[in-house]
């Protein structure tokens, strides 16, 4: 009878262990899906092909990705509450599987689209009157006789300028 309790205890340890196991497991992983493109995208650093190539393909699986990471954490947890009876390692438990889920919904979230809006309503003064610096770059559109420059300094803020020449709507980006 003694072994069987041995046993018994032995396996909801090792549940226990194996579940934790998992829920770190899936937490490291949101957090590198999530992380690692942030770090690589950001703006105004440069990047190298392939460091950005890796980015963009973790961007391009990481929603799939972290759900899945989710429902792990989440079967994690209901197993791991299940076989470990004490409140502050099923409270660590929780936690780690909450963590988990909003990792899922921040991979989700473009931060880059949040922090640099389009111009929608750009403004414009004649070419004569403008003060531009000798070197100063700018993106030339001409439609139908209709003409603008956007300088790229107003441009690297913004990333998108939304216009309308002679009717035509264009967008200059950069």
């Amino acid at each position: 009878m003694v072994s069987d309790n041995n046993s018994t205890s032995a396996e909801t340890s090792l549940g226990a262990t194996s579940s934790i196991l998992v829920l770190l497991a899936c937490l490291v992983a949101s957090v590198l899906l999530v992380v690692y493109p942030i770090y690589v995208i950001r703006p105004f650093r440069a990047q190298g092909a392939r460091e950005l190539a890796i980015a963009l393909v973790v961007m391009r699986f990481r929603p799939a990705a972290t759900i899945i990471a989710a429902l792990a954490a989440l079967a994690a947890l209901v197993f791991h509450w299940r076989v470990q009876p004490g409140k502050w390692r099923r409270s660590f438990a929780v936690a780690g599987a909450a963590l988990v889920c909003v990792f899922a919904a921040l991979a989700r979230v473009n931060i880059y689209e949040m922090m640099f809006h389009p111009d929608e309503r750009p403004l414009f003064g004649a070419a004569l009157q403008t003060k531009l610096d000798a070197d100063e770059k700018v993106i030339a559109i001409k439609v139908a006789g209709t003409a603008r420059a956007y300088p790229i300094r107003i441009i690297s803020y913004h990333h998108v300028i939304n216009d309308v020449l002679d009717k035509v709507a264009v967008v200059a980006t950069y």
